[in-house]
């Protein structure tokens, strides 16, 4: 059987689909330098090279690898990603000299939502439709949906998360019934621990001096406008000064 015919028509069972997933939880914690332990609190590019190799030999046999042939499939950690669990990118280049086109493959995944979940906010954490004990158990749902996609790509070289092809794919390899993610997010965690939401009327120190703003938008830390004469007009007509502010530095008030 062919690749395309493969991924189009094979159904794993979902009993061996837990065995070989946790076959290779239990392998990538043993070849890794970083996780140490399922909740693990340092990882390195080199663990999702790790779980790209396991997934390709237990589920695939190898053929992603081979499919890929001679193009570059690179692997990144991201801290900018604050909604995105994970991301598969698919680039072409037309090279100058030769006027060759080159494409090139790549996984991300986000470490800002990674390590915000199993931290300090308590509730199940479902990932495709699959409840994750632990930060290593998510990171695999978020690994197998950005395989799905690198898969997509090499096969059919457009891939969609909310298409039947897709959703059939991953719940036929995967078990995943959903194509949606359920990780803290830096809205999420801001709001549950501090109380604080875009839009609202907050105070803070910075450099001695006290200030008092709006919430504008929550990522890793609280971009917050303070009116100032001298500040940027904003569509409200009025000037703001913007500041970035950690969670922790914010002191919610009363509208």
């Amino acid at each position: 059987m062919d690749f395309i015919a493969r991924i189009e028509q094979e159904r794993n069972s979902s009993a061996d689909i837990t065995a070989k997933t946790q076959s290779i939880y239990n392998e990538l914690l043993r070849r890794s330098r970083c996780l140490g332990t399922g909740n693990f609190k340092s990882i390195s590019s080199d663990d999702i090279a790790s779980l790209f190799d396991l997934y390709d030999e237990r589920f695939f046999d190898g053929r992603c690898r081979r499919v890929l042939g001679d193009a570059p499939l690179s692997f990144r950690l991201s801290k900018r990603m604050t909604q995105a669990a994970g991301k598969a990118t698919r680039l072409r280049h037309r090279d100058r000299l030769t006027k060759q086109i080159r494409t090139e493959y790549e996984i991300a995944v986000s470490t800002t939502l990674l390590f915000q979940t199993f931290h300090d906010i308590d509730r199940p954490i479902v990932m495709s439709g699959i409840e994750c004990r632990d930060r290593l158990e998510a990171l695999q749902r978020i690994f197998e949906h950005e395989l799905v996609h690198l898969i997509e790509f090499l096969l059919w070289e457009q891939s969609s998360c909310s298409a039947r092809r897709f959703q059939s794919i991953a719940n036929r390899f995967f078990c995943h019934t959903e194509h949606t993610h359920q990780l803290i997010t830096p809205r999420e965690r801001a709001l549950t621990k501090f109380g604080v939401k875009p839009g609202s009327r907050v105070s803070f120190r910075l450099d001695g001096q006290h200030y008092v703003g709006v919430v504008n938008r929550i990522t890793k830390r609280a971009t917050v406008l303070v009116e100032d004469a001298r500040g940027v007009k904003y569509t409200d007509g009025k000037r703001y000064t913007k500041f970035y502010v950690p969670l922790g530095q914010l002191k919610r008030l009363e509208t």
